[in-house]
């Protein structure tokens, strides 16, 4: 895809979320809308990956550390090919495939179950140091959100991969900076994030993570620098596309009504940037 078509899948991405997040009345849209063009880079542009045979043992893997924002995830498997779009309007319901959080025996695509904040990176690690050891070049991507990133088990994972030197490894930071009941900084401020990255051994790469070109030149430069595991931190706004729910904690987990619906969804298919 052209930077244009990966701009337009995006937006597909978000009318997608936030119609699963209505049509089952509970999920996440604003952690989900924030990391549309990440997730649209990552499986329309960047991973190596097979939707006819999902655990192809040559593709490159994803963990999504914030399992919560599923309903972004669901979407780019769906338009990927991994199963039929009309699955998605089964988000949450007894006996989909697509559960509240990522369940890897349940859904086609998947890498890992998640949703336990914190432990995404970790599991990351392990598969870094698997293909290392195997001498295998499939990488490996990971995303957290900024509020996770105060859990004490990331930092001791981003010191592992540093020790470990995992340039086969990825971390993305959805840097949206609004968590569940307020913003980050009035929560647990995470202070100079690229410096602290920075210092604990990684290969930093900030970017807006709403523009697509800077998005896949971000993951082109992470995976050809040697030496050291790549962060991207990505710059973005909770909710964005819908300007209701925009840097809004109180969208952090809550269903829109039909008519916000309506709304949100005019919004995003008229004719704005995603």
């Amino acid at each position: 895809m052209n930077i244009q078509e990966l701009k337009e899948t995006a937006r597909t991405v978000r009318g997608d979320i936030l119609t699963m997040i209505h049509q089952a009345g509970s999920g996440h849209p604003g952690g989900s809308l924030s990391a549309a063009e990440i997730m649209t880079a990552l499986y329309f542009d960047v991973m190596k990956l097979d939707p006819k045979n999902p655990e192809w043992d040559g593709r490159d893997r994803f963990i999504l550390s914030k399992g919560h924002v599923a309903p972004v995830l669901y979407s780019v498997l769906a338009r990927r090919g991994f199963f039929p779009a009309q699955e998605l309007g089964t988000l949450r319901k007894l006996g989909s495939i697509l559960q509240g959080h990522p369940h890897k025996q349940s859904t086609p695509g998947l890498d890992c179950s998640s949703g336990s904040l914190g432990q995404g990176l970790s599991i990351a690690n392990g598969l870094a140091i698997g293909f290392k050891k195997q001498g295998k070049d499939n990488r490996v991507y990971c995303l957290m959100g900024d509020g996770e990133l105060q859990e004490g088990q990331i930092w001791e994972a981003v010191m592992t991969a540093a020790q470990l030197k995992l340039d086969n490894l990825c971390a993305i930071v959805d840097y949206n900076r609004v968590q569940l009941d307020g913003t980050v900084p009035e929560i647990k401020d995470l202070g100079d994030l690229c410096a602290k990255w920075h210092d604990f051994g990684w290969n930093v790469i900030e970017l807006d993570g709403h523009d697509m070109e800077q998005v896949t030149n971000a993951f082109r430069m992470a995976a050809s620098f040697k030496g050291k595991p790549s962060v991207l931190i990505a710059n973005t706004v909770k909710g964005k596309g819908v300007s209701f729910m925009e840097n809004d904690c109180n969208w952090h987990g809550n269903a829109p009504s039909a008519e916000q619906l309506e709304k949100a969804l005019a919004e995003i298919n008229g004719g704005k940037e995603a």
